[in-house]
């Protein structure tokens, strides 16, 4: 069986946001700010392409349209497929993380401070 590529970095966060329920494309793109804490901010053009990739991939799909002050929203749900997706990148990241703190915790403190010196 073939590993699915990595998720980009717009892609976790997307699938992340729509873990937690249905949503239209602005709230995915003010949802994704505030749950990144600030770190991720997605433009429009790269939360459609996004979007496009995760459904065509059978992460999310598309779960209905409404007009709202005259404006079309399209709103996406997580599948099945995109929760393992996310689970499966969420294990990976938080064991590239304890692997970088073991590396950290082990670091010679002459390599600290030498850092620290102009």
């Amino acid at each position: 069986m073939r590993m699915a590529p990595p998720l980009t970095s717009s892609s976790f966060w997307i699938l992340t946001v729509l873990a937690s329920g249905r949503r239209h494309g602005y709230d995915i793109l003010r949802e994704t700010r505030t749950a990144s804490e600030g770190r991720v901010t997605l433009k429009v053009a790269t939360l459609y392409a996004a979007l496009e990739r995760l459904e065509s991939d059978g992460s999310i799909r598309a779960d209905g349209d409404e007009i709202v002050d005259g404006r079309a929203r399209r709103y996406f749900v997580l599948t099945e497929h995109g929760a393992s997706r996310l689970a499966a990148e969420a294990r990976a990241m938080a064991q590239a993380a304890k692997a970088a703190q073991r590396h950290l915790s082990t670091r010679p403190a002459f390599l600290a401070t030498a850092a620290v010196a102009p």
